[in-house]
């Protein structure tokens, strides 16, 4: 191998470990941020549960609450997959053969 190929072998290895960094950077930032997305919304469901008359409304509540905010946080996470998916894809030069689900004609 010659140098030249050499170090443009060595230059896209380390595009993609960086990649691999910002992506992990950026689930980490998103779990985070989910987690204090999660503990500033119970604050005001952790005052109604004190009450005895909404305690279980409370929990229907804060049920859907976390599953709504952990949706959120799960597509952020989805984004940041697919982004670095294509960030590697434009480093090594070879697209996948296809990026989104085959639609079924009507």
């Amino acid at each position: 191998m010659t140098k030249s190929k050499a170090a443009k072998g060595d230059a896209r290895a380390d595009a993609k470990r960086l990649v691999d960094l910002v992506q992990k950077e950026v689930d980490d930032g998103a779990t985070s941020v989910e987690e204090i997305h999660k503990a500033i919304a119970d604050l005001p469901l952790d005052i109604l549960e004190r009450l005895d008359v909404f305690e279980e409304t409370v929990k229907g509540v804060r049920k859907v609450q976390d599953t709504s905010i952990g949706a959120i946080y799960d597509v952020i996470r989805k984004v940041n997959e697919k982004v670095g998916e294509f960030a590697k894809e434009i480093l090594t030069g070879r697209p996948r053969t296809s990026h989104a689900p085959a639609h079924k004609k009507a």
